[in-house]
């Protein structure tokens, strides 16, 4: 021991000697969730015939650090799931027409010194880790130590943009993944609203956001993106991710959930509900419009209809009714038209977006392929309009002040319209009360 401080083990010869021995071999079995080697081989194909003759080079990525030295969890970049069907934290791809090789780090093992001394990834700190055989068995591609890329990783857009456009267009697979996202997190907002009298009586929107995460990671692999869990006031924040406030009886709950599959598919579900149980007459003037906007745009999404029709079916409906109640300071037709606009001021978000790996999927594809590109089947995506009535928003009556409602459903366009995936959670004002009262 020198001046009271403790050895380094790793500078202790005969330490390292006894480490390297007396050790089995532990179950190195890769986690590959069941079909995900074989989409991604259909997902390399269609990406070589997008881009033929071209290399593509991409990488998971790391995990950024919290702090000294604790990192955040690893999620794999999406192309790179997209096509390899894994996450493997500092691992790169390199597709050369269909073919693949795959780079990734040697685990740490017993006879390599960071065995023991990288707490981030020794294997006697973080578990048994997979060999480069063990990866190569379970994905059916070539795997070489990460040593030996002598190809550079850069920002390759084009690459990037094409793969935007081809993962717009769901196969059968990932629209399995999708609905089994879609389903767990309809069990999620079940398990949510079974614990709004926990909340009410002090716990708060953090005991439901927790509800929430908890299951997303017993039936997934967490929550897709940040729960919005907003009560009351916080309910027409667009992103209420703090989720530090308390529910109150007499007060909306906005949802807006959804668990990401061990595939790393998303869901992304959202509706508001009464803490008391009951909607107000107010909540319920204000739920009704967002209703049937919803539903107006639920009837936009069919093939041959372009993308952003579905958004203006229903600001249509929102800026006549909010007409209707005289918060518009023009006519209908300059709010909705391209110079005015007025109406948005309660509704400042689009109406939905493209889902999958991501929550908004797709999101480096060209204008032209995404809100200018007219709709076929596979696309997968969300309809979300709401109206957000601030507190402080003085262009409002009273009673509609620190209103928020936002319904949210995810579908799939089909070759006759759509497959509303989330349509166990019901859409109106009586259906939702029930659903409650049921729950």
């Amino acid at each position: 021991m020198r001046d009271g401080r403790p050895p380094r083990l790793s500078e202790i010869p005969a330490f390292a000697a006894y480490m390297n021995t007396g050790w089995g071999t532990p179950d190195r079995t890769p986690r590959v969730v069941p079909g995900a080697a074989e989409a991604a081989a259909a997902h390399r194909a269609r990406l070589a015939e997008a881009l033929p003759g071209r290399k593509v080079v991409l990488a998971a990525g790391q995990a950024p650090i919290r702090s000294n030295d604790m990192a955040y969890d690893f999620r794999a970049g999406s192309d790179f799931v997209w096509l390899t069907g894994c996450q493997i934290e500092n691992a790169v791809v390199v597709l050369e027409g269909a073919e693949a090789t795959l780079y990734v780090p040697p685990p740490a093992v017993p006879g390599d010194p960071a065995f023991f001394t990288d707490s981030r990834y020794g294997e006697l700190w973080v578990g048994a880790a997979p060999g480069l055989d063990d990866w190569a068995k379970a994905l059916g591609v070539p795997v070489k130590p990460l040593a030996e890329l002598t190809t550079e990783v850069t920002d390759d857009q084009e690459a990037a943009r094409v793969l935007a456009e081809l993962r717009m267009y769901k196969d059968d697979w990932e629209l399995g993944q999708l609905r089994e996202a879609v389903d767990r997190t309809v069990e999620g907002f079940a398990a949510v609203v079974r614990e709004i009298p926990v909340a009410v009586a002090g716990r708060g929107e953090r005991w439901l956001q927790g509800t929430f995460d908890r299951y997303a990671r017993a039936y997934g692999n967490g929550p897709g993106y940040p729960s919005i869990v907003g009560s009351g006031p916080h309910a027409p924040t667009l992103h209420w991710v703090r989720c530090d406030g308390p529910v109150t009886p007499g007060e909306l709950l906005l949802l807006d959930l959804g668990v990401e599959a061990e595939s790393c598919y998303t869901a992304d579900v959202t509706r508001t509900f009464p803490v008391s149980g009951r909607f107000t007459p107010a909540q319920r003037q204000v739920h009704d419009l967002v209703e049937r906007a919803h539903r107006a745009a639920l009837a936009a999404v069919a093939p041959g209809r372009r993308f952003s029709d579905f958004h203006h079916a229903a600001m249509e409906v929102v800026a006549h009714g909010l007409a209707d109640w005289g918060l518009l300071p023009v006519s209908v037709d300059e709010a909705l038209s391209d110079a005015g606009q007025h109406h948005r001021r309660y509704l400042v978000c689009g109406v939905g977006h493209h889902l999958g790996l991501d929550v908004h999927d797709c999101g480096r594809a060209s204008q032209e392929s995404y809100q200018d590109a007219v709709m076929a089947p596979g696309m997968a995506l969300t309809v979300e309009p709401g109206l957000y009535f601030h507190p402080h928003d003085l262009t409002v009556p009273p009673e509609l002040r620190g209103i928020g409602v936002r319904i949210e459903d995810d579908l799939v366009v089909t070759g006759q319209g759509a497959d509303v995936l989330s349509a166990a959670l019901p859409l109106d004002a009586d259906g939702l009360e029930k659903w409650m009262a049921a729950g």
